[in-house]
């Protein structure tokens, strides 16, 4: 029997990472756990970049907002997912679920644009060093981030405006823990090829500008550091790109992975796992990859949790 077609949802069933009653407790757990760490790991690099002076620079100036844009990012399918697993109720309502879809889409776009304001500015800093202070000077940051906000924004309602007019068949389970847009696109009973491509087309216009201007930066900064006579100063080069390049791998090849793995098993779990590293992952590892080989978050971060003890042995005394 054919399903049948519906032009209004008023719910779809989340399906989550897995059905098996006695591994909730332990997805529960981890997801915590991880979720734990993505917000304190993030919230630690903002406050150690405001709070010390030497970091008030362009390039820790997106990582902070770039750590923001990550909480927000995680915040919008974990919480979610551990009340679901909690109360054992994984159902979410059709506005809930495309206010979810958008807010994914937004700050997964300021992501992407943050990440791709940071190689310009790794590409004025190796290719223009002597006019890095002109350049990149505190409006023109401003300015990249204002952008990746509104091209963001333009993304998200784009997205929003073609899916919103997608019919749905009475089948609507969701082979994942959050509306994910490419399993989406499988439960449509409208016409499925003509909303795959137009959904494609935008994800290619609007992932294909930034992945464009981070390979023609790095290609421009490779060129240059090739050029450097020392070995040293090649190494030193390449150092100050290492952890930005290592963003960038994780954060775009996740996401292609996402989107690979809903084309090739559409029916199954696999697209849900991948979304794992996409979402929660990669705003986990940011603040590591950035602050494990970076000598001045090291130090920030050593006089943040300073001061944070000395703060609460003060207030406990006083407290006494």
């Amino acid at each position: 029997m054919e399903p049948q077609n519906i032009t209004h949802v008023s719910e779809f069933l989340l399906l989550g990472l897995s059905g098996e009653p006695a591994l909730q407790i332990p997805i529960f757990g981890i997801f915590l756990s991880m979720y734990l760490i993505t917000v304190i790991g993030n919230l630690l690099l903002i406050l150690a970049v405001s709070y010390d002076s030497h970091l008030h620079t362009p390039m820790y100036f997106f990582l902070s907002n770039l750590s923001l844009a990550d909480i927000v990012f995680t915040s919008t399918t974990v919480p979610k997912m551990l009340n679901d697993i909690h109360i054992q109720h994984k159902v979410i309502t059709y506005v809930n679920c495309f206010v979810q879809l958008s807010l994914l889409n937004f700050f997964g776009g300021m992501d992407s644009g943050l990440i791709t304001a940071m190689a310009c500015d790794r590409f004025v800093a190796i290719c223009h060093p002597l006019h890095y202070p002109i350049i990149m000077n505190p409006r023109l940051c401003g300015l990249l981030v204002l952008a990746s906000f509104f091209y963001s924004l333009l993304d998200s309602q784009m997205h929003y405006l073609i899916v919103s007019h997608f019919i749905f068949c009475t089948d609507v389970e969701i082979p994942s823990y959050f509306c994910n847009l490419p399993q989406l696109l499988n439960l449509t009973c409208s016409s499925t090829s003509t909303n795959t491509i137009l959904v494609y087309c935008m994800s290619v216009i609007f992932g294909g500008v930034p992945v464009s201007l981070i390979l023609f930066s790095y290609m421009r900064i490779v060129s240059s550091i090739l050029r450097i006579p020392s070995p040293g100063g090649k190494y030193k080069a390449f150092s100050t790109c290492g952890s930005h390049l290592s963003v960038v791998c994780l954060f775009y090849g996740t996401g292609l992975g996402v989107y690979l793995s809903a084309v090739v098993s559409p029916s199954h779990r696999s697209g849900a796992v991948a979304s794992v590293m996409y979402t929660i992952v990669t705003p986990m590892l940011n603040p590591f990859i950035y602050s494990l080989r970076n000598k001045d978050i090291k130090r920030a971060l050593e006089k943040l949790l300073s001061r944070l003890t000395c703060f609460k042995y003060h207030a406990i005394v006083f407290g006494l």
